[in-house]
């Protein structure tokens, strides 16, 4: 028990301090907090620009919360609970393993830093859409997480914040998800991470943003603000009661 509380007061202490970094250094490309915020300005000046629904208020219904749930949900919920959580649920997880001989290392297929850098971040970013694309499915058609996911459809204007507008829960059963498929391919660097992040991040925001855009030929690999807005359709036939355009970046 003392090494689980020892990993919670980490986790705290070392989140604090990468935050504090975060926002006070501008030094280096892979700032999440900076990133975030770039990113967000310029699809909401590609909004401004070219607005699809062009009767919807610069200040969208809703903007300033979507904006509070943008940062809450990347930054002080980490902060609060999740990453002390996921690392401690890491950390039980690897020691149940152990007391049968195992660690997630036995189920590592290969790593993907030892393959050339382009393929290795094919297969990451492939992999977790993939994983992501089908727990979405699951927060739509599994009653006890709509309850969670239904936050997110409560938007009644989109616009590009609208896409981090999500119960706290929503990562924790992506990242749940998430973990065992990411470990099988493990080996990845922080910066193949922050590339992929950037990348979905960039691709949610236009999603959700106020363009009427769907990329030409592109339309048919990702995801797009008119293929996404379908998603949020308040009214679906009854064979798409559960939903559909499930794509979060790749469609």
């Amino acid at each position: 028990m003392e090494k689980y509380l020892e990993i919670i007061k980490n986790a705290y202490t070392g989140y604090w301090n990468y935050l504090i970094k975060e926002i006070t250094s501008f030094s280096y490309w892979d700032n999440y907090f900076y990133g975030l915020i770039i990113i967000s300005l310029a699809v909401w000046i590609l909004e401004i620009l070219f607005p699809w629904r062009k009767n919807q208020a610069l200040f969208r219904k809703d903007f300033w919360l979507d904006t509070f749930y943008m940062f809450f949900n990347f930054f002080l919920l980490n902060l609060i609970v999740f990453i002390a959580l996921s690392n401690t649920v890491a950390e039980i997880f690897n020691d149940i393993l152990g007391l049968v001989g195992l660690s997630l290392s036995s189920f590592q297929l290969f790593e993907v830093n030892k393959l050339p850098k382009p393929w290795g971040l094919f297969i990451f970013f492939i992999v977790a859409d993939f994983v992501q694309w089908n727990t979405h499915r699951l927060l739509h058609r599994v009653p006890f997480l709509w309850n969670f996911h239904k936050v997110h459809h409560s938007v009644k204007e989109m616009g590009f914040a609208a896409h981090l507008r999500y119960h706290w829960m929503e990562p924790v059963v992506y990242k749940s998800i998430l973990y065992i498929p990411l470990a099988i391919i493990g080996g990845f660097e922080a910066q193949d991470v922050a590339l992929v992040h950037f990348f979905n991040i960039t691709i949610g925001h236009l999603n959700h943003a106020n363009l009427g855009w769907d990329y030409g030929k592109l339309k048919y690999i990702f995801n797009n603000p008119k293929m996404h807005i379908w998603h949020h359709a308040k009214k679906l036939p009854k064979h798409a009661r559960f939903g559909v355009n499930y794509g979060l970046t790749l469609r």
